[in-house]
């Protein structure tokens, strides 16, 4: 797929990407309105439905990712609420070993993750991978979504970075585009992020199923 030689530093994705897509997608869809509606004495159906409609008209934006946002808006601590299911928290097949690859091959490993600093902090604790990084960035230091090109120019401005000789491997499509416009050299996707959903259409990206398939020897 492309020559490890050509590349110096590697950014990486958090959910999706390193971790199953599968916990965030359970707690948001899931186990949040289960406890919204007996916390706050909800119909069940009510409260699901409340929460997409408070979702969708943030989608796309940093308030989305944000514990401190939510934790307002719902009057719930979001963040004591994810560790209630944290035991469902997982490294997709293969991160691991993936990752001491890189280190093992002398390559610059960066987390940039649109998780906010309490939800990184979290997964951190449950995976133990921090220790496989050079640099963990949380965008909300910045304020400014990976979907924004102008985010990593924040993210070279913490962590310098060869455009030419750096890839991003995202699940987030826009986030994949956004890096190629900023004038980052390779990117990939990931076909299924969440492990219990089916496979995505990554459209005209490259991309892997697992890290077994492009581990550096």
């Amino acid at each position: 797929m492309f020559d490890w030689n050509s590349i110096d530093t590697v950014l990486l994705d958090m959910d999706g990407t390193l971790l199953d897509l599968h916990f965030d997608n359970y707690f948001w869809q899931e186990y949040l309105p289960a406890r919204y509606a007996e916390i706050k004495l909800l119909d069940p159906q009510q409260a699901k439905q409340l929460l997409n409609q408070k979702i969708q008209s943030v989608q796309g934006t940093l308030d989305w990712y944000s514990t401190d946002y939510w934790s307002e808006i719902l009057d719930l601590d979001v963040v004591e609420l994810k560790r209630e299911v944290s035991h469902k928290v997982a490294i997709r097949p293969y991160c691991k070993d993936f990752l001491e690859a890189l280190q093992c091959a002398g390559k610059d490993v960066v987390m940039v993750t649109n998780a906010h600093p309490d939800s990184l902090k979290l997964k951190m604790e449950k995976t133990g991978i921090a220790e496989n990084f050079d640099r963990l960035i949380s965008v909300h230091e910045f304020a400014l979504p990976k979907e924004n090109p102008d985010c990593w120019q924040e993210v070279h401005n913490r962590h310098p970075f060869d455009r030419k000789r750096t890839l991003l491997i995202d699940d987030n499509l826009k986030a994949l585009q956004s890096a190629l416009d900023y004038g980052i050299e390779r990117v990939l996707a990931i076909y299924q992020p969440d492990s219990k959903a089916p496979q995505l259409d990554v459209m005209h990206f490259p991309a892997i199923y697992s890290f077994a398939e492009i581990m550096p020897v």
